[in-house]
């Protein structure tokens, strides 16, 4: 389904459905844990908008009910979860205490409608979590392939979820440690881009490069608990519904 229109297309789907265990979806589930857990609270309601992307959320937790929803019904768990369209939620206004919306908003188009629909279904006080790529600059086969609309910076994505009447608390980049990779790999994807197809597959580093970039991207978690990045290949996002 089409995130656009909310008409079913073909699916390429997250590449995390495949390869659950990429040395970046551990990452990411350390990192988003260390900007973004501090925010959680004790929620009785969660909406895991994009379930299908990453093993990036169990520690995104509900006392009571916790809702995963995806385009890709492969990305839901057996039984369970709600194959549907970030511009288009079916829940009720005020249904949920957190939203958690990681790598998401940008494959929606329009934008707006996309953040207004994760900031509808909260309730007073509630929190919208999210995460988005970083820098326009950094755009290449890749984006196209994964159905990337946009890419941002800080101020960018801070602007629009102000926009739909959401106060940020907090905004940091992440990836920050393995950054100097993230930009060479992009200039030469710019220079020489791969055949049709190659931007699907994840790049696999070996055993040693693997474990380097893990234990990066782990030092960098622990600083992310109380301090904020100045760059990085992601940009995390806390905020609240007044």
């Amino acid at each position: 389904m089409s995130q656009r229109t909310g008409r079913p297309v073909k699916q390429q789907g997250s590449s995390s459905i495949e390869q659950p265990e990429y040395w970046w979806y551990r990452a990411r589930t350390a990192l988003l844990h260390s900007a973004l857990a501090a925010h959680l609270g004790e929620p009785a309601r969660v909406l895991d908008v994009g379930s299908a992307d990453g093993p990036s959320v169990g520690w995104l937790r509900a006392t009571a009910l916790h809702v995963p929803t995806d385009l890709d019904p492969r990305g839901l768990p057996a039984g369970r979860g709600v194959c549907a369209s970030a511009l288009a939620l079916p829940f009720a206004d005020a249904s949920f205490d957190v939203v958690g919306a990681f790598d998401v908003v940008e494959h929606c188009e329009p934008e707006g409608r996309a953040l207004g629909e994760l900031a509808r279904v909260l309730v007073p006080g509630g929190r919208l979590l999210l995460s988005v790529p970083a820098y326009q600059w950094a755009w290449s086969d890749h984006d196209v392939q994964a159905g990337h609309h946009r890419r941002y910076t800080r101020p960018r994505i801070v602007s629009a979820v102000e926009r739909v009447g959401l106060e940020v608390q907090r905004a940091t980049y992440g990836f920050a440690g393995v950054f100097p990779a993230f930009a060479a790999e992009r200039l030469v994807r710019r220079v020489r881009p791969g055949r049709p197809g190659d931007a699907a597959r994840l790049p696999q580093p070996s055993p040693v490069v693997d474990r380097l970039l893990t234990g990066v991207s782990r030092r960098e978690a622990r600083w992310l608990e109380k301090h904020d990045l100045p760059f990085g290949s992601s940009v995390f996002v806390a905020a609240r519904k007044p």
